[in-house]
């Protein structure tokens, strides 16, 4: 079987404080590897990139502020992201974007910042990872204003709508599909979507230990989500898109391992 790398896994959450390693090892063991750890803010990027320089080839990390945190952003910690974008780990910028549901920061800031990520990612030939909840209209705009100039980009846990999804496409965006497509309640227009999305644009995440997939005979008590379920995501992708688990695993780790030269 083919090994899937998920493309998002906030490994330095707290959730995994204990047992870092052990999830690294049970990933394995299921077949997933490597692992690209997301960085949300300039210390969770710092501490991501120092945690993925230790285990070569099986950990990468991106560099970047959630919008959540774009508040507590300034010229030094996009100084900061630069240096931390330069170690050999670091695959991508990002989390980046834009998040209106919850308006953790100002929307003014959010847009602010998403574009001086933007123009990080470009000035460092970089790939962009990608968050937008609620925001489609300014994000959008943001994106087609400097794809051009843009190496790569992904829409990590994609969840939106038909709309959404072409307009993406138009831009040339990568789309990572995560256990979302498993939720009986929210996710049953991903499983027909999903058929929309080209073959060399699909990614696979688990965004753990977020978003478990609700459809899991056997969940763990403490409902977190792991990277060691990625194949059962990657199976419920495969079924909806009627293709063979082996192909479509060898699918999306060569579009992952293009996307991020691994």
């Amino acid at each position: 079987m083919t090994k899937l790398i998920d493309i998002g896994i906030n490994l330095m959450h707290r959730n995994f404080a204990q047992d870092r390693k052990e999830v690294m090892e049970n990933a394995e063991k299921a077949g997933v590897s490597p692992l690209i750890i997301t960085g949300t803010s300039e210390a969770s990027s710092k501490i991501a990139a120092s945690f993925a320089s230790k285990f070569p080839s099986k950990l990468y990390s991106t560099v970047g502020v959630h919008p959540h945190d774009a508040k507590n952003c300034n010229d030094s910690s996009l100084n900061q992201l630069k240096r931390i974008a330069s170690e050999e780990c670091v695959v991508a910028i990002g989390e980046c974007g834009l998040d209106y549901n919850r308006d953790f920061s100002p929307r003014d800031v959010q847009r602010k910042i998403f574009e001086e990520q933007i123009l990080l990612a470009i000035d460092l030939k970089m790939p962009l990872f990608l968050h937008e909840r609620d925001a489609f209209h300014d994000f959008y705009a943001i994106l087609k204003k400097n794809r051009d100039k843009i190496s790569n980009l992904v829409v990590h846990c994609f969840t939106g709508s038909e709309r959404e999804l072409d307009a993406y496409l138009d831009l040339g965006c990568h789309i990572g599909i995560t256990g979302w497509i498993c939720d009986e309640r929210r996710g049953i227009h991903l499983r027909n979507l999903v058929k929309k999305i080209p073959l060399d644009k699909l990614m696979i995440e688990t965004d753990a230990p977020f978003l478990i997939p609700r459809d899991l005979t056997d969940k763990p008590v403490n409902g977190r989500n792991e990277p060691k379920f990625l194949p059962h995501i990657l199976k419920a992708i495969a079924k909806c898109v009627n293709i063979d688990s082996e192909k479509l695993a060898k699918i999306t780790r060569d579009n992952t391992v293009r996307f991020f030269e691994l």
